[in-house]
């Protein structure tokens, strides 16, 4: 996928670029989201450690939950946070590192044609009223910017690796955003 800067980053969201991404594989676009469910330390919301995870600055003696991760290069393209605030860590054109061994609908490497979109919250925690609306304006708009992207590829990273991941969880409500999605996408 070659860059396009109108329509690589979202120009609402706060850039937090992140150095864990690469280039896609050629002939990749996009045509899945991948939604996931974040929050660092667990069930901790609105500070620097998500972006610190995804800039490679987490510190693993900041607290007693990052020392097994602060290694890890992972990223995704995007964030919202509780409030409803959007921040973007990887340019749409490049492949980011958020869903790891997956497979949608018998398509594997899941990385090489999605955008990951992280939530901040828990599995079992209803997500807020400000992350659906966001969350279905964005989609709405990829919906818009990717051609071979379609509604139904929209799916939770707990559906891309069973048995290896949970995310969003039970706390996210797929039939609401579907509907906030219908009403925006049209």
């Amino acid at each position: 996928m070659k860059s396009d800067p109108a329509v690589d980053c979202l120009p609402d969201a706060r850039q937090v670029l992140s150095p864990n991404c690469d280039e896609r594989p050629e002939g990749c676009d996009v045509e899945l989201v991948v939604i996931h469910g974040i929050s660092l330390p667990p069930g901790c919301y609105g500070g620097p450690e998500i972006d610190q995870l995804f800039t490679n600055c987490l510190d693993p003696g900041a607290h007693p939950y990052f020392a097994d991760m602060a290694h890890l290069k992972v990223s995704s393209h995007l964030l919202i946070r509780r409030d409803g605030e959007l921040i973007q860590y990887v340019p749409f054109s490049k492949r980011a590192w958020h869903a790891g061994d997956s497979c949608f609908d018998g398509r594997t490497a899941c990385n090489d044609f999605s955008v990951g979109i992280e939530l901040e919250g828990l599995d079992e925690e209803a997500y807020t009223g400000a992350q659906y609306e966001r969350l279905a304006d964005v989609v709405s708009r990829l919906l818009a910017m990717f051609p071979r992207l379609s509604p139904g590829a929209v799916t939770g990273h707990a559906d891309i690796a069973p048995g290896r991941k949970t995310d969003p969880g039970p706390g996210f409500d797929w039939k609401h955003f579907r509907q906030l999605l219908a009403t925006h996408h049209g």
